[in-house]
This record gives structure tokens, C-alpha cells and sequence, in this order.
């Protein structure tokens, strides 16, 4: 059985232009995440720390799967994103080499957190 741990903040998906360097406003808080592409630098934060004038979905809650998760796991995300699928809950997923962070709308979060709990996944 896997452990989820939801963090306690509200998250933004920012999309920046990928030639900027990451933003000292995106490091602040418990979770950050910054992926650089040829077409665009997009940052995961804590909402309340995004200026307004940046580009960014708001209102995500974070589900961290507890790891650290070996390599040779599979099916762990799959797993998560069918059951939360079979709700109609749309998802953006986070990895990192340890674990996987599962991105949901703070509107979905009690459906997310039933649905998984009732496959027996332990949210803490």
C-alpha cells in the first residue's frame, strides 16, 4: 500500500519565456518545480508567492507519493491517474529521481482523496 502525502499550500503551473532565468519567487516554499524546454520555462509554486502578471493556471493541490520509489517500480502513476480518470479528475503529474508529485484542482481534491482511499491508497 502507498502513502500520499497532501502538501497543505495551493499551487500554480506558470509558463515563462525559456530564454528568463527561474525566478527567486518560484524557490519560496515547501515545493518548487522548474522545467526548461526550446519553447518555454514552466515553474510549479506556491500560488500566493506568483505575481500577477505571469501566465499560470492556479488552484492545484499537490498528492506526494511518500518514497523514495525504486526505478524498477511500474505502473505507480498509471495506477493513480486511472482511478482519478474514472472521475473525470484531470491531473498534471510531477517527477522527481525519488517520487512523483500528482498535481490536482483544489476543487477535486475531496473526490481525489475518496476515490484513491477506496483503493486502498493511505492519504496523510
Amino acid at each position: 500500500m502507498l502513502t500520499l502525502k497532501l502538501l497543505k499550500d495551493k499551487y500554480g503551473v506558470c509558463r515563462l519565456d525559456n530564454t528568463l532565468p527561474i525566478p527567486e519567487w518560484a524557490e519560496k516554499g515547501e515545493f518548487f518545480s522548474a522545467t526548461r524546454t526550446s519553447d518555454e520555462l514552466s515553474i510549479v509554486c506556491c500560488e500566493k508567492n506568483i505575481p500577477e502578471d505571469i501566465k499560470c493556471e492556479k488552484n492545484w493541490r499537490i498528492l506526494k507519493i511518500e518514497g523514495p520509489l525504486d526505478f524498477s517500480l511500474i505502473g505507480i502513476l498509471a495506477s493513480i491517474s486511472s482511478i482519478l480518470a474514472e472521475r473525470k479528475i484531470s491531473i498534471f503529474a510531477v517527477s522527481t529521481y525519488d517520487t512523483d508529485y500528482i498535481l490536482i484542482r483544489d476543487s477535486d481534491v475531496n473526490d481525489a482523496v475518496e476515490a484513491l482511499s477506496a483503493k486502498k491508497y493511505n492519504i496523510v
